[in-house]
C-alpha cells in the first residue's frame, strides 16, 4: 500500500474520509502539501477530543464547588516574614541549574492597536522596553544574584502567525542580552475546525481549516518535536539540561517576576506536583475565574459559575472565601508534564461556536456563514489542575505580580497606561524602602534590581530628576 493510500485508509476508519473529496482535482504540488497536513493530524484523537468535548458541554453542572483547602494555601501577603525562606530555597534550585522558564507569548497585540506579537509591544516606559525585553532582564538578573552554575532556558510559545515575528524580534536585539543557545522556540498546537456533528471542515479544496488549540495546547507543544529534523522536544531538552521546575506564565503581565523564587521555594518546599500563583480577588463581582474545588477536584471556576451566595461569602477574617484569583501564572514538576499524556484524554477541551468558512463538498465552493455552523476547540491551561497530586497555591500581592495588558491604549483599565503606571509604581516602592527619597519619575532596568534588592547605594539620595538607571553608577546622576 502507497503512503498515500495508507494516509486515505487511515482517515477513512475514522470517519474523516471526505477530507479527500477534491484529491484526485489537485496538482502534484498540492497533494505533497495536503498529505503533509493531513500526517501531521491524528484524527482519532480529534474524535476522541470531540467525543469528550460534547460530552462535558452536556453535564448538568452539579459539582460542588468549594474554596481550597487552607494547607494547600501560602501568602506573601499576610505572612510575609516566609518569603525571606522560600526565596532561598527558590534561589538555590536557580543556582543548581534546576529551573526552566515558559512564556505563552502566542497572542498578537490586535486588541492593543499592533499587529506585531504582544510581547513586542512597548508600553510607553521611559526607556521604551518591550515586554519581551523587561523579561529577559529579569532572567539575566536572577541568574546574578543566585549565582547560578548555568543559564535560566527559556521556552517561547509561539502560534503560526507569529512565530517568525518572534523569532526575528529577538534576532534584531541580539536575543537582549541572553545566549540563543538559551533561548527555545515552540508553537502551540492546532485543531482542526469542526461541524456540529465532529465532521472536519476544509477551508480550500486542499487544505483542513485549523484552529489554535487555546493555551492549553501548550501540553501537546511540550512534546512536539521543536523542528521536523530533530526528534528533541522541549521535554526532552528539559532533561537533558537537568531541569527540575518550570515556572509558566503568560506575557502580557508587566509586573511578571520571572521564576520568581518565592513562588518557586514555596513550590519545592511543599514538594509540589502544580502550584497557581494568585492575587486576592476583593469584591464579589470582579470578573475573574477564581482557583477552588469543583466536585473535590482543583480547577479553576469562572466567575459565572459561583452562584452569588458563595461569591459573597467571607470566612472569619473577612475576606472572600472565593478569593484566589486566576492570573495563568504556574510552577510544575518536570515529573508532573511529563505525565500529563497519561491523563490527557480524560482533559475536556471547551466548544466555542463560531462561524466557520469552509467549502462546500458538493460544489467545491467557498461558503461564508452569517451565524455560527460549527465549532472550535480550545484547552485552557488550567486543565489539568484536577490531574494534580499535590497542589500549591500562593497568595500574592497585585501591586506587586500583576498588571495584565489586555485593552486598547486610554481605555484606563488593563491598558498600556496602566501598565506603565503600575510598574513605575513598583520600582518607586523599592526605592522608597531602601532609603531613598523619589520626586520624579525613575525607571529601573531589571539589570540593576529583580525586586528591590541591590539598592543599598541609594539610602539617603533624593531623586530631582527623572530618567533612566541602567546601572548603578546611574544614582548620582538623578539627584
Amino acid at each position: 500500500m502507497s503512503d498515500i493510500a495508507a494516509l486515505r485508509a487511515l482517515w477513512e476508519k475514522e470517519g474523516q474520509g471526505h477530507v479527500f473529496t477534491f484529491w484526485d482535482t489537485l496538482s502534484p504540488a498540492e497533494q505533497t502539501a495536503f498529505a503533509a497536513q493531513l500526517a501531521s493530524i491524528d484524527p482519532a484523537r480529534v474524535n476522541a477530543i470531540f467525543q469528550t468535548a460534547i460530552a462535558a458541554d452536556a453535564a448538568p453542572s452539579d459539582e460542588v464547588i468549594s474554596a481550597p483547602p487552607p494547607d494547600v494555601v501560602g501568602s506573601t501577603v499576610a505572612h510575609p516574614e516566609k518569603a525571606a525562606e522560600w526565596s532561598a530555597l527558590g534561589l538555590d534550585a536557580v543556582r543548581q541549574g534546576h529551573v526552566g522558564v515558559l512564556l505563552m507569548a502566542g497572542g498578537q497585540g490586535t486588541r492593543l492597536g499592533s499587529s506585531a506579537p504582544k510581547g513586542c509591544y512597548d508600553i510607553g516606559l521611559p526607556s521604551h522596553k518591550s515586554l519581551f525585553q523587561l523579561q529577559a532582564e529579569r532572567i539575566k538578573r536572577l541568574e546574578v544574584i543566585a549565582g547560578a552554575k548555568s543559564a535560566v532556558p527559556w521556552y517561547i510559545m509561539t502560534s503560526g502567525p507569529t512565530r517568525k515575528p518572534t523569532e526575528d524580534f529577538f534576532a534584531e536585539n541580539s536575543y537582549f542580552g541572553l545566549e540563543k543557545a538559551n533561548v527555545i522556540f515552540f508553537e502551540q498546537g492546532v485543531l482542526p475546525c469542526l461541524t456540529n456533528e465532529g465532521k472536519i471542515f476544509l477551508d480550500s479544496p486542499s487544505s483542513i481549516a485549523v484552529a489554535p488549540d487555546g493555551n492549553g495546547g501548550i501540553y501537546a507543544g511540550l512534546r512536539a518535536p521543536l523542528s521536523p529534523s530533530s526528534p528533541t522536544s522541549v521535554l526532552t531538552d528539559l532533561a537533558a539540561r537537568g531541569v527540575k521546575y518550570l515556572h509558566a506564565y503568560c506575557v502580557d503581565n508587566c509586573l511578571v517576576r520571572v521564576a520568581d523564587p518565592i513562588f518557586l521555594g514555596y513550590c519545592i518546599q511543599r514538594d509540589a506536583d502544580c502550584g497557581a500563583k494568585v492575587v486576592k480577588k476583593t469584591v464579589p463581582t470582579e470578573s475573574v475565574g477564581v482557583v477552588a474545588l469543583k466536585g473535590g477536584k482543583f480547577g479553576v471556576v469562572e466567575y459565572s459559575e459561583i452562584p452569588s451566595h458563595l461569591a459573597q461569602a467571607t470566612d472569619a477574617n473577612g475576606d472572600l472565601e472565593f478569593r484566589a484569583a486566576n492570573i495563568a501564572n504556574h510552577f510544575y514538576s518536570l515529573e508532573f508534564l511529563e505525565g500529563v499524556q497519561a491523563f490527557e484524554h480524560a482533559m475536556a477541551f471547551h466548544i466555542a461556536r463560531k462561524k466557520i468558512p469552509h467549502v462546500d463538498l458538493s460544489s467545491g465552493q467557498v461558503v461564508k456563514p452569517d451565524k455560527p455552523n460549527g465549532m472550535k476547540l480550545e484547552a485552557f491551561v488550567f486543565d489539568v489542575f484536577p490531574h494534580t497530586k499535590n497542589m500549591a497555591i500562593l497568595e500574592v500581592a497585585r501591586a506587586t505580580d500583576f498588571s495584565p495588558l489586555k485593552n486598547a491604549p486610554g481605555t484606563g483599565s488593563d491598558d498600556a497606561g496602566t501598565s506603565r503606571a503600575d510598574l513605575l509604581a513598583e520600582q518607586r516602592r523599592w526605592l522608597e524602602a531602601a532609603g531613598a527619597k523619589v520626586e520624579a519619575e525613575v525607571e529601573l532596568s531589571p539589570l540593576v534590581s529583580y525586586a528591590g534588592e541591590g539598592l543599598e547605594a541609594v539610602k539617603g539620595l533624593v531623586f530631582t530628576k527623572a530618567g533612566i538607571v541602567n546601572s548603578v553608577t546611574d544614582f548620582q546622576k538623578l539627584v
